[in-house]
This record gives structure tokens, C-alpha cells and sequence, in this order.
């Protein structure tokens, strides 16, 4: 993955090593079970979050729970290997993903459906920090935030990917952002409050589809930043598609579900099954068109 070429963000807050929550968030601190997805105390705390905001708690998951896994609530700040002052290499690349985002949003979105782009700040956190939805801590994984829009990351998941996933991988980090950036594009779109509205009417199965289809657009629009990303920076070196590929294969509800309990219920899925992950990212990646990541007309993959 070629980042030498784009410059830096100046919407990354850096809040590592701040001393986050204090104790993790609030006293809710609760770690993920090794199921692959959201412990079952992190989805109350979140369900409560969500009901006091007045927004539904699976879009404040949102990409929260994109990569769940067994994790531990306590994670140290990271060692520092720049002096004071200085961005160390985890800020760099996520400062240029998020720039390479930010460029091709701000000329995509207007071009393609003449909406203005709204450059989401990106807070790079360790263990726990403070969101616009609540305490938030890195069990949770990376996240976007409709309530302040902003994307909340931990770095330290990127290692957990590369060795817990074995989907390690400069650009299937990369991805990790643009799906995060992916939700800020539904929510600019209005995609995100129609759902939650929606979601309030339906049963629990309904609602955890339309959870699906947000996520699968997600994965789409991160396909399509990709697409525009290589044409106006030639962003990408040999195997970076694979290592995307292979990110989404992991993270499917499905080989998750399989992994934790040896079988899937497709009826609780609430990002997609391996299978449409990849798809919709190639979607994406192929046509690096927004309105070909409509997940919500007709079926979803």
C-alpha cells in the first residue's frame, strides 16, 4: 500500500496514553466473550446508552462490532516510539488513510450525488476515552459515532487482527477506516436515521437486517473509496486486495458464529456472512460508484 504520496490529516485526535476513563467506562467496563461478537454486558450497557440518546443501539454498535472477538477490557497505552511532539508510525498511516478518505469523499460525493463532504475527525484512544455516545473503551473495537460523527479507534485492534483473525496487513487496516468512514457517508446521506427510525417498528429479526444492510453498505463504500483512492494516488501495491478480502472473509457473522459455538443463525446476523462481506466490498472496488452499494433494494447478497 503506497501512502508516501498523501499527506497527512488534520483531523486526527491523538488522546493515547490520557488516561482514558479511569478505571474503564464508568464502572460499565465489560470485555468481549470469545464469541466474536459484543459480551452480552457490553450490549446492555450499550442498549442503555443508545435508549438515553434516543438513537437504537445496533447502529451506536455500528462498526463496533465489526471485528468482536475475545478481548480483554484492559489494555495499557501503547509505548510511545517518538519523541514528544512527534507522530509516531501508528499516526502516520492512520492520519494518511484518513486524508486519502477525505480526499476522495470531498470529490466523490459532490460529483456523484451532489452532497457536500463533512471531514469526520478520527480520535485515535487507548483502552478508554469519552464519545459523543457514550463511555467507550477498546474492547469495543472501532466505531462511529453518529451522535458527535466521529470514528474512534484503538490501534492496538490492529495487532488483534493480524493475530487473533490472521488478517493482518497495511491495507486490510486501511479498510478497517473506510468502513468506519463508510458509516459517516450513511449518515451524511440520511441512510443512518431512516434505519434507526425504521428499527424502532419492526421485530428484533428486521431490525438485524437492516443491520446487515448498513454494514454491507459500509463494506461497499470503503470498496469504492478504494477504487478512487488507486486512480488518484495509485494507492495499491500487489496483494493489498487480498489482504482485504481476506479481512472481510474473517469478520463474517457466520465463520465467527462457527468459530465460537460451531454453528450459525443466520437470523441474528447483524454485519453479513463472509460470503456478502467480500462481495460488497468488490462491488465497491469495481464500479467505485456509490449508488451501486444500494444494499437496501431488493436483496442484500
Amino acid at each position: 500500500m503506497r501512502l508516501d504520496d498523501i499527506g497527512e490529516s488534520s483531523n486526527v485526535e491523538d488522546r493515547r496514553g490520557q488516561g482514558g476513563l479511569g478505571g474503564g467506562m464508568g464502572g460499565f467496563g465489560v470485555p468481549l466473550g470469545g464469541g466474536g461478537g459484543l459480551g452480552f454486558g457490553t450490549i446492555v450497557v450499550l442498549g442503555i446508552v443508545g435508549w438515553l440518546l434516543g438513537i437504537n443501539p445496533s447502529i451506536l454498535i455500528g462498526g463496533a462490532e465489526m471485528m468482536g472477538m475475545g478481548r480483554s477490557s484492559q489494555v495499557s497505552a501503547p509505548q510511545r516510539t517518538s519523541a514528544p511532539g512527534q507522530k509516531d508510525a501508528d499516526q502516520q498511516f492512520v492520519s494518511r488513510v484518513l486524508r486519502s478518505t477525505e480526499d476522495v469523499w470531498s470529490e466523490q460525493l459532490p460529483k456523484q450525488l451532489n452532497v457536500q463532504y463533512k471531514k469526520p475527525p478520527l480520535v485515535m484512544f487507548s483502552g478508554s476515552t469519552r464519545s459523543g455516545c457514550g463511555a467507550a473503551q477498546s474492547a469495543m473495537g472501532p466505531f462511529y459515532c453518529p451522535m458527535d460523527t466521529k470514528v474512534y479507534l484503538d490501534t492496538s485492534f490492529f495487532g488483534e487482527m493480524k493475530t487473533q483473525l490472521r488478517a493482518g496487513g497495511d491495507f486490510a487496516y486501511a479498510y478497517v477506516i473506510a468502513h468506519e468512514v463508510g458509516h459517516h457517508i450513511e449518515n451524511l446521506l440520511g441512510i443512518l436515521p431512516k434505519v434507526q427510525e425504521m428499527q424502532q417498528r419492526v421485530s428484533r429479526k428486521e431490525s438485524n437486517a437492516m443491520s446487515v444492510r448498513v454494514e454491507l453498505m459500509a463494506d461497499c463504500l470503503a470498496g469504492v473509496w478504494a477504487y478512487h483512492a488507486d486512480q488518484k494516488f495509485r494507492l495499491l501495491e500487489q496483494g493489498d486486495i487480498e489482504e482485504a478480502m481476506n479481512a472481510a472473509s474473517q469478520i463474517g457473522d457466520d465463520k465467527l458464529q462457527k468459530a465460537s459455538q460451531g454453528f450459525a443463525v443466520p437470523d441474528s446476523f447483524t454485519h453479513g456472512s463472509s460470503a456478502q462481506r467480500m462481495q460488497w466490498f468488490q462491488t465497491g472496488l469495481k464500479t467505485g460508484q456509490i449508488r451501486a452499494c444500494d444494499t437496501f433494494r431488493g436483496r442484500n447478497g
